[in-house]
């Protein structure tokens, strides 16, 4: 196989990889738009439960303070009465301060009972925020999934058909060079560069006198000083068209 040849089938390889990566890079934004549309759908299916939770646990505590209410209003009817019935001055004091106790638990209650209550509204409150954002969610997922799973599929059968391209034109080089173009694409994320002026296109470096000239030899490959990637002499559109001139 020619060094041509060869070139041919390294620069082909690059621009498939290239075009893998980038069919790779859309297909895990769409799972990962897809996973984190429905991870916010169970976060706030999680914070509905717990709003739920806490809602119920307020409205039973605020039930029991309005029955524990109606038993201190209860107590403290009968102390006013006995109140009423007091005849020494010993037995008014008592009644008096019984009465003032009942007062105060009443109007402790009352206000816990006002606090659960407004905390019971704000609770709904964002319960139904919450209910509305979790349904919005869910019907755009409804909406999209269809066409989100469509797109998958159709990058997924892009994928399978540029990888059967890649395994052709793997076959079609030496494989010391290919295990040597795989080292450089794990590292550099691409393996193949080509100068035409003695710099490399890859990192834009200037290559050494005898490299360039070894290159212009066309008749083996070499690697960048400086980036390690697999470099060949690309001839400019002039000097090609003028070899091919020549050669005819």
């Amino acid at each position: 196989m020619t060094i041509h040849e060869q070139v041919v089938a390294l620069e082909s390889l690059g621009a498939t990889d290239a075009e893998l990566k980038e069919l790779n890079d859309a297909l895990a934004s769409e799972r990962a738009a897809l996973e984190r549309k429905r991870g916010i759908l169970s976060e706030l299916q999680e914070k509905l439960d717990r709003s739920r939770a806490s809602s119920d646990e307020m409205e039973h505590t605020r039930g029991e303070l309005m029955l524990e209410l109606r038993q201190l209003g209860v107590q403290l009817d009968k102390s006013r009465e006995k109140l009423s019935r007091c005849r020494t001055e010993r037995e008014v004091n008592a009644a008096q301060r019984e009465v003032e106790e009942l007062r105060k638990l009443y109007r402790d209650r009352e206000l816990e009972i006002q606090r659960l209550s407004e905390l019971g509204q704000q609770a709904r409150g964002e319960m139904a925020q919450t209910q509305t954002e979790a349904a919005e969610i869910d019907a755009e997922l409804a909406q999209n999934e269809g066409q989100v799973a469509s797109r998958l599929t159709s990058l997924e059968r892009d994928v399978a058909a540029k990888l059967k391209e890649r395994e052709a034109l793997v076959t079609r080089l030496k494989p010391q060079l290919y295990r040597r173009y795989e080292m450089i694409l794990k590292r550099r994320g691409t393996a193949v560069a080509h100068t035409t002026d003695g710099t490399c296109s890859a990192c834009h470096m200037m290559l050494s006198p005898m490299v360039f000239q070894q290159l212009m030899r066309r008749d083996d490959f070499s690697q960048c000083p400086s980036c390690n990637r697999i470099i060949y002499y690309k001839p400019a559109p002039g000097e090609a068209e003028d070899s091919q001139a020549s050669g005819a």
